[in-house]
């Protein structure tokens, strides 16, 4: 791996910086197009956390205000991405905020660099977002030097633009962010939800500033707080395959598909020796291709199954197309890292990449590698910026905190806050991509929580 700074030395240095900021006055205004009442106001930090009296970018703040006689403080809210805009996504989901805000403010902002073109009212990067294709595991050193220099021509476009900003983008420059809105908004300790990669965000900041935590929700994430990165990725194969397994189970069930399982293995050895061609779209997926676009069916539960058994089917006889997503032909992708290339370790060499592959294929031989962030941080090869915030543990002495999800997520979340005791898991057995937006008694759980500090059993069911 990359050598990555003293994450001690780190942790000092940036929290010193961010309590030396002197709290912010904020202007409240009505937020552009507002249609929900509402109230915007900006937030000057510094672009580096480490030059706290260098060059300011502009935090957009958005706040729908207590509904009660009074309000009993403030839960700050993001939805991840990374790159989520905090204040459109806080107007669409506003209904679902109600029954918390006859208590509370609900606060949220737009995460710094990820401008205009992701909605965001922000300082953003001055750059075309593009997705990029998934590359390929490199066959050879020579293969990884070419990855390395393609990822790094994507990045430079980018960066160039504003290497200031783009240096400071990880999940740790987000949390000294929240940790500025806090002192800002002078109410106390923070409570906060964050979903998806924005539990991300909660962890750094469980770290950076523990004496200042008062709740916490994270909701269908996953750990950037494991002692060892490799059984990080172990974990994240293992779930997936667990998924691949329920597929493989409804198969044998009343014979539906049951011969799938004997032929998946095949099929995903065949196509990484010659690509399987989606006639439909005029392109060929490889083994890995097919895995990821397999787990993204898979992990919709049994509502997609039937589709992925027709594909899977379809795919033996010699055409992939029912593997062709809606959205284009060129997925599985990803998008540019600029987030994630400073939060990940990744590979320093092809032979450190193959040994886990390797491992990964062997615990889970259905899934292998895919949609692990084995995969996600090979387009991290070669990027011009180092790991600036790699994971590691929680400290002791944080309060109890409250996950969420569903499957996969839940089991997640749960590995997470084994290092904060008396925290508890909201689960839903079920498919889904977090709990907050579309599950009742999740929110129910989860406002409980944030105002009273009231947690569910270890693990409550949803």
């Amino acid at each position: 791996m990359l050598k990555h700074i003293s994450l001690s030395i780190a942790m000092a240095l940036l929290g010193a910086g961010v309590q030396s900021q002197q709290a912010a006055t904020l202007d409240w205004s009505a937020c552009p197009n507002d249609k929900v009442g509402m109230t915007c106001a900006d937030l000057q930090v510094p672009a580096d956390w480490q030059k706290p009296d260098g060059r300011k970018i502009t935090l957009k703040l958005g706040r729908l205000k207590a509904t009660g006689t009074s309000s009993e403080g403030s839960v700050l809210v993001a939805y991840g991405g990374p790159g989520g805009p905090g204040i459109a996504l806080t107007q669409t989901y506003a209904d679902l905020w109600a029954k918390l805000r006859e208590r509370m403010d609900v606060i949220t902002w737009d995460t710094r660099g990820y401008g205009t073109q992701f909605s965001g009212l922000s300082t953003g990067l001055a750059c075309t977002w593009t997705r990029i294709p998934l590359p390929d595991f490199p066959k050879d050193d020579a293969d990884f030097g070419r990855l390395s220099d393609t990822n790094r021509g994507y990045a430079e476009v980018c960066r160039n633009k504003d290497p200031e900003l783009f240096a400071n983008m990880s999940s740790a420059d987000h949390a000294r962010d929240m940790e500025a809105i806090r002192k800002a908004l002078g109410d106390g300790k923070l409570n906060f939800y964050g979903a998806s990669y924005a539990g991300i965000y909660a962890q750094d900041y469980a770290r950076l500033f523990p004496g200042q935590v008062r709740t916490m929700v994270l909701d269908g994430t996953i750990s950037h707080s494991g002692t060892d990165w490799t059984t990080d990725m172990v974990n994240m194969a293992k779930d997936n395959e667990t998924s691949f397994n329920r597929f493989f189970t409804w198969c044998a069930g009343a014979g539906k598909c049951r011969e799938l399982s004997a032929q998946w293995r095949g099929l995903v050895a065949k196509a990484d020796r010659s690509p399987v061609p989606a006639k439909s779209a005029g392109i060929a997926y490889t083994g890995g291709d097919l895995q990821s676009l397999a787990m993204g069916f898979a992990h919709q539960g049994p509502d997609s199954y039937p589709k992925l058994a027709e594909a899977l089917r379809k795919a033996v006889r010699g055409d992939a197309s029912g593997f062709v997503p809606a959205r284009g032909s060129r997925y599985p992708d990803q998008s540019t890292g600029v987030t994630e290339c400073t939060d990940w370790p990744r590979p320093a060499g092809r032979a450190e990449l193959d040994k886990t592959i390797a491992r990964l294929r062997k615990i889970a031989p259905n899934a292998g590698a895919a949609n692990t962030l084995a995969t996600g941080t090979l387009g991290c090869i070669g990027w011009p910026v180092s790991v600036t915030n790699p994971p590691a543990p929680l400290p002791k002495g944080l309060p109890p905190m409250l996950g969420a999800g569903a499957w996969r997520e839940s089991d997640a979340v749960a590995r997470i806050l084994t290092q904060v005791p008396g925290s508890a898991t909201i689960r839903h057995e079920g498919p889904g991509h977090t709990l907050f937006a579309f599950n009742e008694c999740a929110r129910t759980h989860m406002f409980r929580y944030l105002t009273d500090r009231t947690l569910p059993s270890s693990e409550a069911k949803c």
